[in-house]
């Protein structure tokens, strides 16, 4: 391939060809947003590749997305274009420690959530997205304990908005969410008058206490393209940036600050997704994701089970 258009091209033959869709989280890189066939939050995203007559579903995301795609259409062929596309969060949270965890607290609900692995959801009792956190943790009973993971920022979130505080939490983090900076949002604040922050509930309680908005990336889309407010600081992945400005043309959009030193603006793994390594595993039918049916089985009911509360 000698160019962009070249591969854009290829990749569009290659859909028509195997019957193909491709599914796009808004964190991946501009190119890769205006190539897919829907584009979301990654739950939304296999909700709706489950519903085509697509054979092959290419998830432009991260692994434990395309797991949940291949956990909701078994019998379709999964594509992950990077393999080493993970996620700090899923990776902070390895099955057996987790199950460990889980056995020495006997009698408590497992609510987790949807940035995990397959294994980890097998050991779940309600999946659950930074969109019905509240909901789902509202729906377990007061005299129930819960345990929630992996992400203890998502969690202390959601025990400040239930009343929860009988929650365990995992210690797990987002490598992004995990890095936004208080001081520095504090200091974009004052640099901004009238800027709103609004922020992804992974971020660090410090940091959603100084956002006007918490939600999850569809939310916080759909905010900036409502609100009358023209400027924001954004406190979430900033390839959401490109759709933000496609749904509100005109308003400006600051990158929230991260922590010196090792503090990063952008997911690593998300941009791992390429168009070159698209086409190349559409091409070769590379990077097919499997899995064992008895580990689907048992993941997909804690992901019904949260489809079922959320109703």
């Amino acid at each position: 391939m000698h160019s962009e258009m070249n591969i854009i091209e290829e990749i569009k033959r290659l859909k028509k060809e195997r019957n193909a869709i491709i599914l796009a989280h808004y964190y991946v890189n501009d190119e890769v947003q205006d190539i897919a066939d829907f584009l979301g939050d990654s739950l939304a995203l296999s909700q709706i590749a489950a519903t085509t007559d697509a054979d092959v579903i290419l998830f432009a995301g991260v692994h434990f997305m395309a797991e949940t795609a291949k956990i909701l259409s078994p019998e379709k062929t999964v594509l992950l274009p990077n393999l080493n596309a993970g996620c700090s969060l899923a990776e902070s949270c390895e099955s057996s420690k987790f199950k460990k965890f889980i056995d020495e607290h006997p009698g408590a609900t497992v609510i987790s959530y949807v940035n995990t692995t397959a294994e980890v959801k097998a050991l779940t009792d309600i999946v659950c997205t930074s969109s019905n956190v509240i909901k789902i943790v509202n729906s377990v009973p007061k005299d129930t304990p819960i345990i929630f993971g992996p992400d203890k920022n998502l969690g202390t979130y959601a025990q400040k908005m239930t009343g929860r505080h009988d929650m365990l939490l995992w210690d797990g983090a987002c490598h992004l969410h995990h890095e936004y900076s208080a001081e520095g949002i504090k200091a974009q604040k004052i640099a901004n008058p009238n800027v709103k922050v609004l922020a992804h509930p992974e971020c660090c309680d410090d940091v959603l206490s100084l956002a006007e908005v918490v939600g999850s990336t569809s939310a916080l889309l759909n905010f900036v393209a409502t609100s009358e407010d023209q400027k924001f600081i954004i406190a979430t992945e900033k390839g959401i940036l490109y759709q933000m400005r496609k749904e509100a043309p005109g308003k400006e959009f600051i990158v929230a600050a991260v922590r010196e030193g090792d503090g990063e603006d952008y997911c690593r793994y998300m941009k791992m997704v390429t168009l070159q390594n698209i086409y190349e595993a559409l091409r070769d039918n590379k990077n097919v994701i499997e899995m064992p049916v008895e580990l689907m089985d048992k993941a997909r009911k804690s992901i019904v089970k949260m489809l079922e509360l959320s109703k």
